[in-house]
């Protein structure tokens, strides 16, 4: 393997593919080699955006976009404390949580990941989340976004609760995102969500969408 600091294309091959064992060595070595911790970042979320693409291209499918995000992960375990002392911090924060009475995770989990990737810090508030509960981890991490997720037609109607106490609360200051195998794009704007995501890959686009309101 080539040094990081010459080429950290290496590393964002090793996260694409979800080679966590290279993706750790390769971030290590870039910090021991003096790389700094923003152009490191920026080859991991170079990385993230390329699975996104491909997954939205049907050049990859979950279980590909799994393991890219969990090499993500592990790298970043890595270079957070970098960033700290560097200063550098995600400029965004986003909550996201299964609604009410559903207690699947895996796309939800899927979509934070991703999130991350794009350098936005994730709150993730678990399965079986009520509306209020979204309402107040707003004002507790100051977050932009709340991303909602449903995987039974039983519990997307409760959808709408949530967005009109987070809408009620916030207006305009708060965008939700709603996704969710179940859904489509049409409930989501009849429940007055700001955004719908078809998928994980899609997630990233839209929320980057709202953010640059």
């Amino acid at each position: 393997m080539t040094l990081p600091g010459r080429d950290l294309g290496e590393l964002s091959a090793a996260v694409e593919r979800g080679d966590i064992a290279s993706a750790t060595v390769l971030t290590g070595a870039a910090i021991s080699d003096g790389v700094e911790a923003g152009a490191i970042l920026s080859a991991l979320m170079l990385a993230m955006d390329r699975v996104g693409e491909r997954f939205q291209c049907n050049q990859i499918f979950v279980p590909e976009m799994l393991v890219a995000a969990r090499a993500m992960k592990e790298a970043m375990a890595l270079l957070e404390p970098l960033l700290i002392d560097a200063g550098i911090r995600p400029e965004h924060t986003a909550v996201i949580g299964t609604i009410k009475g559903d207690l699947h995770d895996i796309g939800k989990n899927l979509v934070g990941m991703m999130w991350k990737g794009a350098n936005i810090n994730v709150v993730d508030l678990g399965t079986d989340v009520w509306p209020q509960r979204f309402v107040a981890a707003v004002a507790e991490h100051d977050a932009r976004i709340v991303g909602i997720s449903a995987l039974l037609t039983t519990t997307m109607v409760g959808m709408r609760a949530a967005v009109d106490a987070v809408h009620a609360a916030y207006g305009d200051r708060v965008s939700v995102m709603v996704g969710g195998a179940p859904l489509t794009a049409e409930f989501a704007a009849s429940i007055g969500a700001d955004a719908f995501a078809p998928d994980a890959g899609a997630a990233v686009e839209v929320v980057k969408g709202l953010l640059a309101r």
